[in-house]
């Protein structure tokens, strides 16, 4: 079986998630749920489907940058329309400014989302609210925004955020317009574009509708006057609204809120009681540090996948020297990735930039050691120290400082049978100041 490099190239882009309503990146897709600690995508969808389909649901969702919360997002879409609900999914950051949001800035985007959704299905809403506040706010704002008089719900939407994106001053003076508003907002999207929406969705054969709001977790953590977080004003303190909208809701959130002092308060008001769901790294070691041969065996499947998706998976090993000079070279990339797969995937397509395939070993830990370079490079000492202890404790602090370590990936999460527990980043663990430590460690 020849190797086709081009498509390979393509399948290993660390920016790309995989679509899995798309049969040719369905073949792509590894399923990690046995190692990863539970069927978290099974979990949201049961929520939606067989608990609750008629009562709208808000679920929260996190994890790592990079560990695959968008590829199970898509495929949670794709399990969605397969049981007859619209789905509406979309990524925030191409429709906010994620140094700079506030709650009107989502709900106006989800507003926007849904009604361009509902125009491909033909469903046109136009809520009166809406058509008499975008006339209002074009005369605030005094600036020209050419809204048409028949233009879309989501054309306006876009119009007035386009052009509030190119101006900070236009999008303080819009929010200030908009804030006592939220309430009036949130009515109309409700009453005027989902209750209508749901109806028509129903009489087209559809079972209700959904809105995935996926890279919300990427909002700047950054503190505001009153003394929190970017992150805590918008999901704990404003959590509440963002909860009322009426369809089954599922928001990645940051994964610093899971450590924050106020996670109980962020169930409660956003998740309705119920905890986020967590998507943990893939294990390859054990909390002993010792190889984890069932999370070794799936990283070394999703490689495999990526350049022979044809092939059945219990033939693909034996393909093995086709990509690398032999086994012990892909074990290597697969264990310095910690299971972060974003970070594998990285690798493989540095490798690809290096040299054809098969890889040598020398290639390999060139890739590997470009990476450890530039991950140790962002470490200033406060945030050694903090690694140190992340190391002695397999634990992290609710503190800011912690965020920064989980953000920057410099530790991992895994979880298993005793529950969630964290390790250095296996690039960061080769570095020589690491080593140093770990031997004073070991002689005290």
């Amino acid at each position: 079986m020849p190797l086709d490099l081009e498509r390979f190239y393509q399948a290993c882009n660390p920016s790309r998630p995989l679509v899995m309503g798309d049969a040719s990146d369905r073949r792509y897709y590894i399923d990690f749920a046995a190692v990863r600690g539970g069927k978290i995508i099974e979990a949201l969808l049961r929520t939606i489907t067989r608990i609750s389909p008629e009562t709208p649901t808000c679920q929260l969702f996190t994890g790592h940058l990079g560990c695959g919360k968008s590829t199970e997002l898509l495929r949670l879409k794709a399990e969605l329309e397969e049981q007859k609900f619209h789905v509406v999914y979309f990524e925030s950051t191409h429709v906010l400014e994620m140094a700079d949001v506030d709650i009107t800035d989502i709900l106006l985007a989800i507003a926007g989302q849904v009604s361009e959704s509902l125009e491909a299905k033909k469903i046109r809403l136009k809520p009166s609210y809406f058509a008499k506040l975008f006339t209002e706010v074009v005369d605030f704002l005094q600036t020209p925004i050419d809204l048409g008089v028949e233009a879309e719900l989501s054309v306006g939407i876009a119009k007035i955020t386009a052009k509030t994106k190119e101006s900070p001053q236009l999008r303080r003076r819009l929010r200030d317009y908009l804030e006592p508003r939220t309430q009036n907002i949130l009515q109309s999207i409700n009453k005027e574009l989902l209750e209508r929406a749901t109806k028509e969705l129903k009489n087209q054969g559809k079972k209700g509708l959904v809105v995935i709001v996926d890279n919300l977790d990427r909002v700047a953590i950054r503190p505001l006057p009153s003394g929190r977080s970017l992150p805590e004003y918008l999901f704990i303190e404003r959590g509440e609204q963002l909860r009322k909208i009426d369809c089954h809701l599922v928001y990645t959130i940051p994964l610093s809120l899971i450590f924050s002092n106020d996670s109980a308060e962020l169930q409660h008001r956003l998740g309705g009681g119920v905890a986020p769901k967590v998507l943990p790294m893939i294990p390859v070691r054990l909390r002993s540090g010792e190889i984890f041969n069932q999370g070794l065996s799936l990283m070394r499947q999703m490689v495999l996948a990526r350049a022979f998706p044809d092939i059945e998976p219990s033939d693909r090993l034996s393909l093995v020297t086709e990509i690398f000079d032999n086994l012990e070279t892909l074990d290597r990339l697969c264990l310095i990735s910690g299971g972060h797969v974003r970070d594998l995937l990285g690798l493989l397509f540095d490798c690809l930039r290096e040299q054809d395939p098969p890889f040598e070993r020398d290639c390999v830990e060139l890739v590997i050691q470009r990476q450890r370079d530039y991950r140790a490079h962002a470490i200033d000492q406060d945030e050694w120290e903090l690694i140190f202890q992340v190391v002695e404790q397999q634990r992290v602090g609710g503190d800011i400082a912690y965020h920064a370590l989980l953000r920057s990936l410099f530790v991992f999460e895994y979880r298993d049978h005793r529950g969630a527990w964290f390790a250095v980043n296996p690039v960061i663990a080769e570095t020589q100041k690491f080593k140093s430590w770990l031997n004073t460690h070991k002689q005290t």
